[in-house]
């Protein structure tokens, strides 16, 4: 790949901590890469990557977070088509649900799903991370 986008929401920092590090491995990769906070991408510039790593804690009963991720998430769901895409998120509770409907989605849209979603429960120890580093060198270096 040439260009890598992760885009994320965090509420209480264990997301973001995952996206920093898996930022961290995908630059290791020698892959540019841009990170934003959610709110912060623009849904208009997503042709400009050729991979889009995504990340989102499960709220609630297990869903996205609503008010800010998952309006861009729809919005950019129609553009996944033919693009890869890998998924990350924390969480506290539960079975994971939220990542397998996630994932589902992503393939219905035409998406080439990167392996299965990266969960970490909590915030995520220097084991976690380094899954998380590993787990952007694998997306960056998997086309």
């Amino acid at each position: 790949m040439n260009k890598i986008a992760i885009i994320y929401w965090s509420g209480s920092g264990n997301t973001e901590a995952m996206a920093n590090a898996i930022k961290t491995g995908v630059d290791g990769a020698g892959v540019s890469c841009d990170l934003y906070f959610v709110s912060d991408f623009d849904v208009a510039s997503i042709n400009d990557y050729d991979g889009l790593i995504l990340g989102c804690p499960a709220m609630g009963a297990e869903v996205l977070e609503e008010c800010e991720f998952q309006p861009v998430f729809d919005e950019m769901i129609n553009s996944l088509n033919g693009k890869s895409v890998a998924l990350f998120g924390s969480y506290g509770w539960g079975s994971g649900e939220w990542m397998t409907a996630w994932e589902e989605q992503v393939k219905e849209a035409g998406a080439d799903l990167f392996e299965n979603g990266l969960i970490i429960n909590e915030t995520p120890d220097e084991d976690g991370l380094n899954t998380c580093e590993d787990f952007g060198k694998r997306f960056a270096v998997s086309k």
